[in-house]
C-alpha cells in the first residue's frame, strides 16, 4: 500500500526567522538557502506576512514587497508561496478598515503570495469573514484557522475540543471561502491527546476532502509528540523549519520529522534525508554570523504556565535584555497565568500573546493591575472582538477606568472603518505632504508600518542586525576608547532620575557643561545646584521599555486628561504615553526612534 503524502511547509523563512531572531535576517544573507532548499525538494515555503512583513522596514531597511518578489523568482512559479494574517490586522500592529484589509489581498497576491493562512487570536468568527473573503476575492488560496493552546494549570474555560469544535462549526456555517483548514498553537502548549481528538473531531466535521493542518512550536518539548497525534488522527500537511532555526522556539527539524517517521506509513513530502542535510549545511553557513539567542535554542518547561509563543518569546527577552531587565523575566512569565485567566482566555498568539506580556510585564513591574497595558484594556473592553469566555468584571472596569473607554460590542470593523487615520485617502495625504510617491504598494506600507513606514519611504530607515562579528567590533571599540580615555576623562552620558545626559569628565578645576539630551544646556555643574521643578509641573514616565514610534503633542500644547501624547513601540505593539491630567505640555523629552527604558522621563507637563 502507497504510504500517505503529508504535504510539509518549510517555515524557516518566516516562523523560523521570527522565532529565533525576531525576523531580523537580511534577505542578500538567506537568499542562497532559499535556493538550496528548492533544490533539496521543497516545494512549499512560508515565505512572508505577521510579523515577518513589518521587520523588514523596522530593522533592515528593506521592502517586504522586493524580497516577496525575488524569493518568487528563485522558487519559480508553481510553488507554493504562504504568508501569514492576522484576520482584522492582517499584518497590520492594529484593526485595518475594510479597504485597507482588501488592499493587504490584492497585494500579497500581486507579489507572488498562493496562499494566505488567516487567523483570529479571539477564535471571533466575525474577524476572519470579511479578511477571508477578500483573500478568495482577489485570487488567493485561503487557509482558515482555528487557534489552539493548552490553559495553565488549575485554569479552565475554553480551549477545549468541545471548544474548538464550536469555533469550527461556525466557521463551516458562516460560509467564509477557504481551500484549507489549519490548528494552530503558537505556543505549543497543546498536550498530543488534545491534538488527536481535535483532529479526529475535525475529520468526522469536514468534507471527507478537506485539506487539514497542524501548526506547532517545539517552545514547550511536545512538538514532535503532537505531530505523530495528529497524524494519526488524520491530518494531511505539517510545518516545519531548518536547522539551525528549528527547534526550541521555533518548528520541529525536518531532519527530526523525517526521523520520527521512520517505518511509518507517511511519506512527509518526498522528501530525503541527504538533500535537506545539504540544504541545512548551506543554511548554517548563510546565518553563521547572526547572534542566537540562547533561550531561543531551548525547550521550556515554563511555558505551559504561561503560555509564551515562540515566535514572540524571543522577542520579548530580546528587548528586556537590552533593557537589562531579563532576570525578570521567569517573574513575567509566572504571572501571565492570571493575565490569561482574567483576560477572557484568547489564544495566546500575536497580538494577543504580547497583550499578554505586557500586561504581565507591568504587574511585574510596577505591581498588579497598578497599569494597564492598552492593547489588553481594549481587549477586554471588546475593541478587538468578543473573547471566548467573558474577561473578569473587574478587570474589565479598570480598563474603562484607566483608559477611559467603555466597553463596547461594537463590530471592530464597523469601528475602523469609522476611524479617518486608517482610510487610505489619509495616507495619500501623508504620502504627498511628506513628498514621497503615491502608489499602492507605499500607501500600505505608511498605513501598516505608520511613522517608521514613512521613514523608510523617507530613506531615513535604520539596519538593526545582531551580528557576531558588528558585536565584537563594537565591543573592541568601545574597550579601546576607554583604555585612550585613561583615567576616565571624556564625554559620558548619563541617566539621572530617569533623564538622560551628556556629561564632560575631566582632571582638574575645568569648566565642566552638562547638556541634557533633548540639547538643553545647564549650568557648570560646580557653581549651580541642580534645578528644582516647579510645584506645578509632572514628569511623565515610559511604563515599559522600547523605542519612540511617534511623537503626538507638542510643547506649549494644551491637553486633557488620557490624551495620547507620545506612542511607544515596546514587544512589537504600541504603547501609548498618556497625559495623567489636564495641561499644558513643557517639554517632550525625547525623538522619534529613540530607545527609552522604563522609568525615564519622556515628557514634562505643567
Amino acid at each position: 500500500m502507497a504510504k500517505k503524502f503529508i504535504d510539509i511547509m518549510d517555515t524557516t523563512f518566516r516562523d523560523g526567522f521570527q522565532s529565533v531572531f525576531g525576523g531580523r535576517v537580511l534577505m542578500d544573507d538567506f537568499f542562497p538557502a532559499v535556493e538550496a532548499a528548492k533544490e533539496a525538494g521543497i516545494t512549499h515555503f512560508e515565505f512572508g506576512g505577521g510579523a515577518r512583513f513589518q521587520s523588514l522596514f523596522f530593522y533592515l531597511n528593506e521592502n517586504a514587497f522586493d524580497m516577496m518578489d525575488r524569493f518568487r523568482a528563485i522558487v519559480g512559479p508553481d510553488a507554493n508561496l504562504q504568508t501569514l494574517a492576522r484576520g482584522v490586522n492582517t499584518v497590520m500592529l492594529d484593526t485595518g478598515s475594510r479597504e485597507l484589509i482588501d488592499l493587504h489581498a490584492k497585494l500579497f497576491q500581486k507579489h507572488g503570495t498562493t496562499t494566505i493562512r488567516n487567523f483570529d487570536a479571539l477564535n471571533d468568527i466575525e474577524n476572519l469573514k470579511y479578511s477571508g473573503e477578500r483573500i478568495v476575492h482577489h485570487g488567493l488560496k485561503h487557509e482558515v484557522v482555528v487557534t489552539l493552546m493548552d490553559l495553565p494549570p488549575h485554569c479552565e474555560g475554553a480551549h477545549t475540543v468541545e471548544f474548538y469544535e464550536k469555533t469550527l462549526r461556525e466557521i463551516l456555517d458562516s460560509g467564509i471561502p477557504y481551500d484549507s483548514i489549519c490548528f494552530k498553537d503558537a505556543s505549543g502548549t497543546s498536550n498530543p491527546n488534545k491534538i488527536y481528538e481535535t483532529i479526529k473531531m475535525a475529520r468526522r466535521l469536514v468534507p471527507e476532502d478537506t485539506h487539514l493542518r497542524l501548526h506547532t512550536h517545539e517552545t514547550a518539548g511536545v512538538s514532535v509528540a503532537a505531530y505523530l497525534a495528529a497524524l494519526d488522527a488524520g491530518v494531511d500537511g505539517i510545518d516545519m523549519a531548518a536547522s539551525p532555526v528549528s527547534g526550541g522556539t521555533s518548528q520541529p527539524d525536518i531532519l527530526t520529522m523525517l526521523h520520527a517517521t521512520k517505518g511509518m506509513n507517511y511519506d512527509l513530502g518526498g522528501l530525503e534525508l541527504d538533500d535537506i542535510l545539504e540544504y541545512e549545511e548551506v543554511l548554517s553557513d548563510c546565518l553563521s554570523d547572526y547572534f542566537m539567542p540562547p533561550e531561543a535554542t531551548m525547550v521550556s518547561p515554563l511555558i505551559p504556565f504561561s503560555p509564551m509563543p515562540g515566535g514572540a518569546l524571543t522577542a520579548n527577552t530580546q528587548m528586556m535584555r537590552d533593557n537589562n531587565i531579563l532576570d525578570r523575566y521567569p517573574e513575567v512569565i509566572r504571572a501571565m497565568r492570571e493575565v490569561v485567566e482574567k483576560g477572557g482566555y484568547g489564544t495566546s498568539v500575536t497580538p494577543v500573546s504580547q497583550f499578554y506580556f505586557q500586561q504581565a510585564l507591568n504587574n511585574v513591574m510596577q505591581g498588579p493591575w497598578k497599569a494597564i497595558a492598552p492593547g489588553y484594556g481594549k481587549m477586554v473592553l471588546g475593541y478587538f472582538g468578543k473573547t471566548p469566555v467573558a474577561p473578569d468584571p473587574e478587570i474589565v472596569k479598570i480598563a474603562s477606568e484607566k483608559l477611559g473607554l467603555e466597553p463596547t460590542t461594537k463590530n471592530a470593523l464597523d469601528l475602523a472603518d469609522a476611524d479617518e487615520r486608517k482610510s487610505i485617502a489619509c495616507w495619500i495625504e501623508r504620502l504627498e505632504k511628506e513628498g514621497i510617491k503615491v502608489n499602492e504598494e507605499n500607501v500600505f506600507i505608511a498605513a501598516s508600518c505608520d511613522e517608521k513606514g514613512i521613514a523608510f519611504l523617507k530613506g531615513e530607515a535604520e539596519v538593526n542586525v545582531r551580528k557576531i562579528s558588528q558585536m565584537q567590533a563594537a565591543e573592541s571599540a568601545a574597550a579601546a576608547t576607554e583604555e585612550k580615555r585613561g583615567m576616565g576623562t571624556g564625554s559620558y552620558t548619563v541617566v539621572v532620575d530617569g533623564q538622560k545626559f551628556s556629561v564632560q569628565v575631566a582632571e582638574g578645576n575645568a569648566d565642566i557643561q552638562v547638556t541634557a539630551v533633548n540639547g538643553e544646556s545647564a549650568a557648570p555643574v560646580a557653581a549651580t545646584p541642580a534645578a528644582v521643578p516647579s510645584g506645578n509641573s509632572e514628569d511623565i514616565k515610559a511604563m515599559l521599555p522600547g523605542s519612540v514610534w511617534k511623537i503626538i503633542a507638542n510643547p506649549g500644547e494644551s491637553v486633557k486628561e488620557g490624551d495620547t501624547l507620545i506612542i511607544l513601540e515596546s514587544m512589537k505593539m504600541e504603547i501609548d504615553v498618556v497625559a495623567p491630567r489636564d495641561g499644558v505640555v513643557q517639554s517632550i523629552n525625547v525623538n522619534v526612534n529613540d530607545k527609552v527604558v522604563e522609568g525615564q522621563v519622556v515628557a514634562v507637563l505643567g
